[in-house]
C-alpha cells in the first residue's frame, strides 16, 4: 500500500500567483479513485524530468506529454500510483514551473485514454534530439526504413521504473545480452526514461525495430538507430 504523506509536509516546488489559495479538500474530501492528473500552460521545452521534479515526493508511474501535429500542446497526463497520490497531486495546482504556473486538474478517464490513442495512432518515428531537425518544429516525422543503423537502438518513454529483465523480455525474440543494455539515468540515479540496448549486428538491430510503439507496463516504447558514441554520452552524463 502507497503510503499517503500529510499536505503540511510536501515539498516546495515553487511560487505561486498572489493570492492563490492551495486546493482546500475539506472534510468530506473522498479520493476520486482514478489515478491520473490533467496539467495545462507547460513550458514547451518541458520534458518527463521536468515533471518528476514538479511532483516531487509523489509517487509518479507514468507521464505521456501531449503532442499534437508534431508539436507539444504544453498538455500532459500524469499517472500517480494510487487514486489517492492524484488527489494529493491537485495540491500542485498553479504553482511555478519555470516562469510558467500550471494548471492541474482531475483528468476524466476518456480524456487520458484518447490522448493514449492519438499518442499511438500518430504515424512515423520522432527524435527531438537531432541537430538538423527543422526550426520551430520539436520533432520531426522520419521513415525508419531510410535510416542508418548501427547495431545499437535507443530506446525512449520507458517506464521509470523499468529493469533490464523487462528490456530483456521485451526483446525476447531477439539475441539480448543483459550486459548489452544501459539504462540512462540522470546524476541523482533517477531514470530517464531512455536505454541503449546493442545487438549482436546492424541488421539484426534494424529487424528489433519491429518492436517500435510496443508496450512495457502501460507505456508504449519508441525506438531509434543510435550509435556507440551517443550511448557512451548518456552513461557519462549518469555519472557526473
Amino acid at each position: 500500500m502507497v503510503p499517503v504523506m500529510g499536505l503540511a509536509t510536501l515539498p516546495e516546488v515553487g511560487s505561486s500567483p498572489a493570492g492563490y489559495q492551495p486546493y482546500n479538500y475539506g472534510s468530506s474530501f473522498q479520493p476520486s479513485g482514478f489515478p491520473v492528473v490533467r496539467l495545462r500552460g507547460l513550458p514547451f521545452n518541458c520534458t518527463d524530468i521536468d515533471i518528476l521534479k514538479f511532483f516531487a515526493g509523489l509517487d509518479i508511474v507514468d507521464v505521456l506529454l501531449v503532442n499534437k501535429g508534431g508539436r507539444f500542446t504544453g498538455e500532459a497526463f500524469v499517472v500517480l500510483a494510487s487514486g489517492v497520490q492524484a488527489d494529493l497531486a491537485l495540491n500542485r495546482d498553479r504553482q511555478n514551473m519555470g516562469r510558467r504556473y500550471v494548471e492541474v486538474f482531475r483528468c476524466k478517464k476518456q480524456d487520458y485514454y484518447n490522448a493514449v490513442a492519438g499518442e499511438v495512432s500518430y504515424e512515423g518515428i520522432y527524435d527531438n534530439d537531432r541537430p538538423n531537425s527543422p526550426p520551430g518544429r520539436s520533432r520531426r516525422s522520419v521513415d525508419k526504413d531510410q535510416l542508418d543503423y548501427t547495431e545499437i537502438l535507443r530506446m525512449r518513454g520507458l517506464p521509470f521504473s523499468v529493469t533490464k529483465a523487462d528490456i530483456l523480455k521485451f526483446f525476447g525474440d531477439f539475441n539480448v545480452i543483459e550486459d548489452k543494455i544501459h539504462i540512462a539515468c540522470r546524476a541523482d540515479g533517477k531514470a530517464t526514461g531512455e536505454a541503449y540496448v546493442e545487438f549482436s549486428s546492424s541488421d539484426e538491430a534494424k529487424k528489433a525495430m519491429c518492436k517500435d510503439k510496443m508496450t512495457i507496463g502501460s507505456r508504449y516504447v519508441e525506438l531509434f538507430p543510435s550509435t556507440s558514441e551517443e550511448a557512451r554520452r548518456a552513461e557519462s552524463r549518469s555519472r557526473q
